[in-house]
């Protein structure tokens, strides 16, 4: 990355062990002040694992998953007034980092865009407002409301807590009589790794179960001004927890279908008040209207800022660096190619043989195969993105060329379990 960054110029506010690792190859030496809830440091022994890190400067504990005080840790550690960029590593530090960010004078989200896209029914609320397309929705407070919507929906919905990420706690519903014995996943999941001890906060939305091809728009967003965007297709997976499978850059949509995503992302955007960063919206296209998901005010993981790089030519997170930092980088407008990746799945079990790295390896467009899971390891129950057990990352000429090369390496794959 070109880039340039002095010593602790960046503060990043909490990362899972990949995407941290990810950013250790891409910025300089000793340009990172990474702050971390202090259980999450104990429990995963963050402080061995940032030690052999060259981007982390310095580790500084901090809580931030609730209750931020932006002033108490400058405070404490008055040498991050000297910082130039602030950015959420996930979805738990978006509010914190926002705030930070203010604080500073930087360019970030907006307290007020940060907090809406934290809560998945304050967007709700933002949508309809903006007069964009929503599931019918409500917040309950137990199972026999959640029950009584469903009946009023065809029997059908979706069950998903209000703050969490991952597809964690989301669930399809499709007999409202076993809404009760699954209250407590949505109500309760849980916690993630890098989540707090303390527990996260989360209400419970019941939504309409909806039907339609799924995407994700990408936006970069310099000072309320979209300078770009993309239109990203999603793969599912089927059953009960709609946990992505596979993801492809550019969308294969027609032109006008993609517009239309594009428009409606810059709308809940300008609706939000969101000033700068990047910001990840979920929609389903119902009768060819983007219907509203989710949204994040943050990088979106699943790999999909290194499809966009490929596709498009771009240091994606580069742009987005600079962003941060004020500047305002041209970025193309059409992408040159596609780029697709797709995540390996097994069922739950003792892995007892993995097999096909091969053979995967040899389809033409491969670039990345990482597997997870190792012989001996417990794969658990699919249920969010981290149950997965590792991907493939392809290239091609067209969406359907990138996507053909990743699912067939991927079905090279074959993971045993017992």
């Amino acid at each position: 990355m070109e880039l340039d960054l002095g010593r602790e110029q960046l503060v990043v506010i909490g990362g899972s062990f990949g995407s941290l690792r990810w950013f250790d190859q891409e910025l300089p030496p000793d340009s990172v002040v990474l702050v971390e809830e202090p259980d999450v440091i104990r429990r995963r022994g963050l402080d061995r694992f940032v030690a052999g890190l060259s981007m982390v400067a310095r580790l500084v504990p901090a809580e931030y998953q609730t209750g931020f005080d932006a002033d108490d840790l400058l405070t404490r550690e008055p040498g991050l007034a000297g910082a130039r960029l602030v950015l959420p590593g996930l979805e738990y530090a978006v509010g914190a980092a926002a705030r930070l960010a203010d604080r500073l004078g930087l360019p970030g989200a907006g307290v007020a865009a940060a907090d809406v896209f934290s809560d998945k029914h304050r967007m709700r609320l933002l949508a309809d407002e903006t007069g964009l397309a929503n599931p019918a929705y409500e917040l309950v407070e137990d199972p026999a409301r959640a029950a009584e919507f469903a009946r009023a929906h065809g029997g059908r919905c979706v069950l998903k807590p209000t703050r969490r990420s991952g597809s964690l706690g989301v669930q399809l519903v499709t007999d409202p009589a076993e809404i009760a014995g699954r209250w407590a996943a949505s109500a309760a999941p849980p916690e993630p790794a890098e989540a707090v001890e303390r527990g996260l906060p989360t209400g419970v939305l019941v939504e309409e179960l909806l039907v339609g091809s799924e995407h994700s728009v990408e936006l970069l967003v310099a000072e309320g001004e979209t300078i770009f965007a993309n239109v990203t297709d999603k793969r599912i997976a089927g059953g009960r927890y709609p946990v992505e499978t596979g993801h492809t850059v550019p969308s294969a949509l027609p032109g006008p279908a993609q517009g239309a995503l594009r428009d409606a992302a810059v709308r809940l955007a300008g609706a939000a008040g969101f000033r700068s960063g990047m910001l990840h919206s979920e929609w389903i296209m119902v009768d060819g209207v983007p219907t509203l998901v989710e949204c994040a005010a943050r990088m979106p993981g699943d790999m999909i800022t290194a499809l966009v790089s490929i596709a498009y030519e771009v240091d994606f997170i580069e742009a987005y660096l600079r962003v941060l930092r004020g500047e305002r980088p041209a970025l193309p407008a059409r992408p040159t190619g596609a780029a697709a990746v797709e995540f390996l799945t097994a069922p739950p079990g003792r892995v007892t043989a993995v097999d096909g790295r091969r053979a995967a390896l040899r389809v033409p467009g491969v670039l990345d195969l990482q597997i997870e899971a190792k012989v001996g390891d417990h794969v658990p129950e699919l249920l969010s993105s981290a149950h997965r057990s590792g991907h493939l990352l392809a290239w091609g000429a067209t969406p359907a060329e990138a996507e053909g090369a990743a699912r067939k390496a991927a079905g090279e794959i074959r993971i045993t379990v017992g």
